[in-house]
């Protein structure tokens, strides 16, 4: 062989061997920790600009398809770990995952105004909308007939007022009998018409899974742009930065405020997924002052949590070896997280 042509097979060999590295894709995913974003540049409320000093975050977890080379990487970093395909996409191509952690990021905005807004005392209401089609399963018999992202706004000509009311009206119904869904998509009304299936053990049904669509509507007008983050785990963070801004209270005193979990209507806050990339990215950002979600570790409660423990446990323990000068503040209630930021100093 000569010199040239083995030259050129090594160059060649080692070009192959770099792209099938970092080009490859595999069946899992790799989450780690995210971006940090600064509340007041995407919460903006009509003559109610944020005058205080330091920062709300918002914090994130990055998740890319795992390539060789990414796969060996998180292997051997602590901050990273590599989840099935299943369990983060649910089964969904990416289109379909995007669209709904954007309606889980929607509704995260919206039950964080209601919130803010009820606490501060401002007017707000809420229009419901009807329930958004999170994800269809293979033996739905509409599953060639509804998307994810549809609005189902009635079902056989009913409208309820809660996703609860549809549930209740399809369980009413019988195996094989023929449902009409009202729909809207892309903001037109459409009706699919098909029999109901067997989902469950003795129970027909649609074959969807679902969540509230809500219309939130503010007094004072506000505008919430979080770009490219999705999910639901910043309401808590939303609501604080909106009800500072909406009462002009210094919740931060000068320090940056990192914090997760989610909030419903009632003020009630509640867990996330990986809280322990949250820290991380919190640290790295500079925060000092960390809002967990807390629940009572209980033996019936660890044994569907995340490694066994609770967020609150998770993000002390990730604190403890990596942020050590980081406060780890456990919340169950928006309320108790407002209390807990008018007694922080920037001590």
């Amino acid at each position: 062989m000569k010199k040239s042509t083995k030259k050129y097979l090594i160059w060649f060999a080692i070009f192959l061997f770099v792209a099938v590295g970092s080009l490859w894709p595999l069946p899992s995913y790799i989450e780690g920790p995210g971006d940090a974003s600064n509340l007041s540049k995407i919460v903006n409320i009509k003559d109610h600009p944020d005058r205080q000093k330091g920062q709300f975050m918002l914090m994130s977890v990055s998740i890319a398809q795992a390539r060789p080379f990414t796969y060996l990487y998180a292997k051997m970093s602590p901050y990273y770990s590599i989840e099935p395909e299943e369990d983060v996409t649910g089964g969904q191509n990416m289109k379909a995952y995007e669209k709904v952690q954007k309606i889980y990021m929607d509704g995260s905005i919206n039950g964080a105004i209601y919130t803010a807004y009820h606490y501060a005392h401002k007017r707000v209401r809420i229009k419901y909308a009807g329930i958004y089609v999170m994800s269809l399963m293979k033996q739905s018999n509409f599953k060639n007939k509804l998307q994810v992202g549809d609005v189902v706004v009635a079902l056989n000509g009913h409208k309820f007022k809660s996703a609860n009311g549809f549930i209740q009206y399809v369980k009413k119904q019988k195996y094989g009998e023929k449902l009409t869904v009202t729909y809207k998509r892309n903001g037109k009304i459409k009706k699919a018409t098909a029999p109901l299936g067997m989902i469950s053990k003795h129970r027909a049904g649609i074959g969807i899974t679902l969540t509230d669509d809500v219309e939130v509507k503010p007094g004072i007008p506000i505008k919430v742009n979080p770009g490219q983050v999705g999910g639901p785990s910043g309401g808590l963070m939303f609501s604080l930065q909106i009800y500072s801004q909406l009462t002009n209270k210094d919740l931060r005193h000068g320090q940056k405020v990192a914090g997760t979990g989610t909030v419903d209507g009632l003020g009630n806050v509640g867990e996330i997924g990986g809280i322990d990339k949250k820290v991380i990215t919190a640290k790295r950002h500079g925060a000092k002052i960390f809002l967990a979600p807390y629940v009572k570790p209980t033996k019936s409660v660890l044994k569907y949590e995340e490694g066994h423990k609770t967020n609150y446990q998770l993000a002390k323990e990730t604190a403890k070896k990596y942020a050590p000068n980081m406060k780890v503040i456990p919340i169950k209630t928006f309320a108790q997280a407002v209390s807990v930021l008018e007694k922080q100093s920037n001590k």
